[in-house]
């Protein structure tokens, strides 16, 4: 009897980890773009990048408000972090959990890639993702 309530614990559990990473739904509509740098642009450091945004608003991260998100900004990433779960915060995965909608960031020169996506109140990207495309820079 002790080994069922054990086996019936543990796949409670598992059940309500699998729901922790619940995407939030996008709103209908929504995109992401950048505003500024264009891309191909030759830009100096530091580099002011402006956020777009439509059919959706900006809330702070922790802020569960229905349609709404905060940014991240992909910096020379090749390949998209796992969209199933929170996105990583590094040097290349920048948050604005504060409701940002521009950044002033230092970059090297040379070529770089920027890329924004959304995230809900817990930095799960949406479902579909809203994300922009991808814009390479230069900077000197």
């Amino acid at each position: 009897m002790k080994k069922r309530w054990i086996l019936a614990g543990a796949c409670s559990l598992l059940f309500l980890a699998g729901g922790a990473y619940a995407a939030t739904p996008a709103p209908e509509g929504a995109s992401v773009y950048i505003i500024a740098p264009q891309d191909g642009e030759t830009v100096k450091s530091p580099v002011r990048v402006q956020f777009g945004l439509q059919e959706m608003g900006v809330a702070p991260a922790g802020v569960g408000k229905e349609n709404t998100g905060h940014h991240h900004l992909l910096i020379d990433v090749d390949q998209l972090p796992p969209l199933d779960l929170p996105l990583p915060k590094d040097d290349q995965h920048r948050h604005f959990g504060g409701g940002q909608t521009e950044a002033v960031v230092e970059l090297a020169p040379g070529e770089h890639t920027l890329q924004l996506i959304m995230g809900d109140a817990n930095h799960m990207p949406h479902a579909p993702p809203v994300m922009s495309e991808k814009i390479t820079i230069t900077v000197e």
